[in-house]
């Protein structure tokens, strides 16, 4: 019923059409984002076609004999149609198992797409990982996320934050300098940990030239006119995610950020229906809660959505 094979290059506008009118596709999954780091991942990303038609994707790379849906993201597990069952679900994972033994491949860890990201219910794959696959959980991280429609109220300890940007003249708006904000970041990320991030200014330019309604900069400024804070957020059919959030010394000392949301969820996101995803607070493999960092997305309002890592091995 099921034919599984490799993507390929040639497939991409097929592949990115799927996508769009998928039940749980975003833009992270259209080639023209997976692809922009191909240089550091072996693509082997999955094609399962019925009757000649594409029924679901996979996006992957592999690594020794393991299979990763996919390292490059932050979720992604088998994408469907609205068509697909439960039952289909089921095979389309038995099937890719056996195709995976076939090509060597004796390990899948699989990241599942959280459901506030789903178009409609998709969560036939987590039954088939348990009761078909025999997976289990290898991380689980808490990220921290806001109902549109059903909003709480922000906590004092963001309140005060907003009264002290506003008092000290800080002005929130729309931006396309990601360059200032990807040196305000990378200052912090070398400051507090040494470390660097995940996406280049050159990529980073790269993807908003490539999806500029969907990956939008926010920018806290000083009377100065200077950029102290912001956000990159990515909005995808049901949710905008936090991609990025950094604020310099003086953006974190006069409130920035807390201005920053409250401009984005009470403005620019005022009407909005669906779900405003902070991301993860957690680090490694999910254990370590950094605490201080999800008690200012809870300030605002976000409560816990866990993003799931699954292993299957031995098949």
């Amino acid at each position: 019923m099921f034919e599984i094979t490799k993507y390929s290059p040639q497939q991409a506008n097929e592949w990115n059409a799927f996508v769009k009118q998928s039940k749980q596709g975003t833009f992270l999954f259209d080639r023209h984002y997976m692809d922009y780091h191909s240089d550091r991942f072996d693509d082997f990303s999955l094609i399962v076609r019925r009757k000649q038609r594409i029924f679901a994707l996979l996006p992957a790379n592999l690594a020794g004999n393991t299979l990763y849906s996919h390292q490059g993201l932050t979720y992604g597990g088998l994408i469907t149609n609205a068509k697909a069952t439960t039952s289909d679900v089921c095979e389309v994972l038995r099937l890719i198992l056996s195709f995976l033994s076939e090509h060597g491949i004796h390990r899948f860890v699989y990241k599942a797409v959280p459901h506030i990201y789903h178009r409609i219910p998709a969560e036939e794959d987590l039954y088939a990982l348990v009761n078909v696959c025999n997976a289990r959980i290898i991380t689980r991280h808490i990220s921290s996320t806001i109902a549109l429609e059903n909003r709480m109220k922000f906590a004092e300890s963001r309140k005060s934050g907003i009264r002290k940007a506003m008092r000290n003249g800080i002005i929130v708006e729309e931006s396309n300098d990601l360059a200032a904000f990807w040196h305000i970041l990378n200052d912090n990320l070398h400051n507090k940990y040494d470390a660097a991030p995940v996406h280049s200014l050159d990529e980073l330019t790269l993807l908003k030239a490539n999806f500029p309604k969907e990956i939008r900069l926010f920018i806290a400024q000083s009377s100065e006119k200077l950029p102290i804070g912001g956000t990159i957020v990515y909005e995808t059919p049901r949710t905008i995610h936090t991609q990025y959030i950094s604020a310099s010394p003086e953006g974190k000392a006069n409130g920035a950020l807390d201005l920053l949301f409250d401009h984005i969820l009470n403005k620019v996101y005022a009407s909005h229906t669906g779900y405003f995803d902070f991301g993860k607070s957690s680090d490694g493999d999910g254990h370590d809660l950094n605490e201080q960092l999800i008690f200012q997305k809870e300030g605002f309002g976000g409560r816990g959505i866990c993003y799931d890592t699954w292993e299957i091995s031995d098949f």
